[in-house]
């Protein structure tokens, strides 16, 4: 069995149970949902309403939510809370999770080849690649912490004061 047909076939077994089960615990957790305090929002007609289309035509956005990244694990989690009919979302599922598998698997077996052949043929130039991509992702993390920190220290924000004295103009 070629390498990327290898490859794609367990990536697609992945993503079959990783989907499918987002969808499971979205379907439990919108059971839940309807038999606790938050089942008057579920019977409102808009929320209904809403329900029935993403009952209806939620099937293709589940499909191209593969070729995202970061938005199918909220659409299949949706699509079960949702109570998408099985017989919508299995094909979806399907059908999308081959796309992201064949995408992932050739292009994850390329870049595995060529970074292969980069540290075979010069070791030096791969081995500062690795150290670049590891200070960068290193970066982008403590960035986000500091800003996160930064907002979580901030103090409240007041509105400017309109009344007492004017301005200084000098």
């Amino acid at each position: 069995m070629d390498k990327v047909a290898f490859t794609a076939a367990g990536l697609y077994v992945i993503v079959l149970l990783r989907a499918g089960g987002t969808f499971a615990l979205g379907w439990l957790a919108g059971s839940g949902a309807r038999r606790s305090r938050l089942a008057e929002r579920f019977s409102h007609e808009r929320f209904q309403r809403v329900e029935r289309a993403i009952q209806r035509w939620g099937a293709p956005v589940v499909a191209v939510s593969f070729l995202t990244v970061g938005f199918q694990t909220a659409a299949n989690f949706l699509a079960g809370s949702m109570r998408m009919p099985l017989r919508r979302y299995l094909p979806a599922l399907f059908l999308g999770g081959a796309a992201w598998a064949l995408i992932y698997a050739t292009a994850g077996i390329g870049v595995l080849e060529l970074l292969g052949r980069l540290f075979a043929e010069r070791t030096a130039l791969g081995v500062a690649g690795v150290a670049v991509l590891v200070l960068a992702a290193g970066g982008v993390v403590a960035y986000r912490r500091r800003g996160a920190h930064r907002r979580r220290n901030a103090p409240p924000s007041t509105p400017p004061s309109t009344h007492g004295t004017a301005p200084d103009e000098s």
